[in-house]
């Protein structure tokens, strides 16, 4: 759907009225997973696949939400007097949140709102779906009531309503990226200081390809918290021998030096990957700086075997992709991203074995798992803007 047949099914639903147009990016993070909430580095870019809405002012206090990807559950409704969260509200919660927290910080939105919205991004292929509703709805109201907002605000509400209001203890990685991103360029965020650079993604004559396992991903239900809740324990028990308020503060002689100190082998390989990766992401943003694709490449290998190996967050359907696409010839480096169990892996291929490279890697992921997966072409995009 184009976004003139949107602007047609907003007027269908709503009404005419004077539109305007938002588009907030997906994300994929290119290498420095699970490294946020352990205080350490992360390396994502937007990307071109994301979120469409158009939206309008009412002049009650009625807020209706229209999603294209979701007809079946027409348009739901609530009221500004009442921002709670309810399961039956579904996808719209999101942008409730959102509501919700600026309200609540003394933002001044006191009419509705209708708006129609439509995203690009797979569902549950962990690309990020729901940051860039949270931003999408974020920059609609900025831009509506005149709000006078930063985009950190903006970043800050979204990671609160998926902390706080949906229950997902997740980083501030998704929505940074997502409202900060540049074309051709990838965000180096430090998650403890929120100090950021942006880097050039030079990839001359390769693609980023994306690789969707098809297998669900719903963070909420799993085991997200758990591989959380050991981390900060193997943090604990380290501050005993070293004064770090995070693992992403340690390098790896340091961690050497005191992992025997930790209770058990589960917690060791978790902290293990939490401090290795963070490291990886400081040289692979090195690497690209200096235009070094080959080291970049082996960077994105060697952060995929630490997810599967110490961190055990990929599962048999994204090692399928990555071992598929470490095999076939073009191929820089593969990884998985985002959170794991299942969603989407990446892969830079030399543009002229995209062809080949999609048709085997397709292939054998369907011979080995029973359906297909499917696959994006990505270019970096820009962060969320009023169009």
């Amino acid at each position: 759907m184009e976004l003139k047949g949107l602007k047609e099914k907003f007027v269908e639903l709503f009404g005419d009225k004077e539109l305007k147009a938002f588009f907030a990016p997906g994300r994929i993070n290119l290498i420095g997973e699970h490294t946020d909430y352990n205080g350490g580095n992360v390396f994502p870019c937007a990307i071109t696949l994301g979120t469409y809405g158009v939206a309008a002012k009412r002049e009650d206090t009625t807020v209706n939400l229209y999603s294209e990807n979701f007809p079946d559950l027409g348009v739901i409704s609530f009221d500004l007097s009442d921002l709670t969260y309810r399961e039956e509200d579904k996808w719209t919660n999101y942008p409730k949140g959102v509501l919700n927290y600026l309200k609540e910080a003394g933002h001044d939105i006191s009419t509705g709102i209708d708006a129609a919205i439509y995203g690009t991004i797979p569902n549950g292929a962990g690309l990020s779906s729901s940051a860039s509703i949270e931003l999408l709805m974020g920059i609609i109201l900025e831009d509506l009531f005149d709000l006078e907002l930063t985009r950190l605000d903006l970043i800050k509400t979204g990671k609160k309503v998926e902390n706080e209001f949906i229950g997902v203890n997740s980083g501030i990685m998704d929505q940074f990226a997502v409202g900060m991103g540049a074309e051709d360029k990838a965000i180096l965020l430090d998650c403890n200081t929120l100090e950021y650079e942006l880097i050039p993604v030079e990839l001359g004559d390769h693609k980023i390809v994306i690789m969707n396992t098809k297998k669900r991903r719903e963070l909420a239900t799993s085991d997200y918290n758990s591989r959380r809740s050991e981390c900060e324990q193997a943090l604990e028990e380290l501050q005993r021998f070293v004064p770090v308020a995070s693992l992403g503060e340690l390098d790896e002689a340091t961690f050497e030096t005191y992992e025997n100190q930790l209770s058990n082998q589960t917690i060791k390989k978790r902290a293990r990957h939490a401090v290795t990766e963070n490291q990886r992401t400081i040289k692979a943003a090195k690497a690209l700086k200096s235009g070094d694709l080959k080291e970049f490449g082996l960077l994105m290998n060697a952060s995929h075997i630490s997810l599967r190996d110490n961190y055990e967050v990929t599962g048999v359907e994204l090692d399928t992709l990555v071992q598929a696409a470490w095999d076939q010839p073009g191929v820089i480096g593969a990884r998985m991203t985002g959170a794991g169990f299942g969603g989407c892996s990446l892969a830079i291929v030399a543009n002229d074995q995209i062809d080949p490279f999609i048709e085997n890697v397709g292939k054998r992921y369907e011979a080995e798992i029973g359906y297909p997966a499917e696959f994006y072409i990505a270019s970096i995009s820009d962060g969320a803007k009023v169009l």
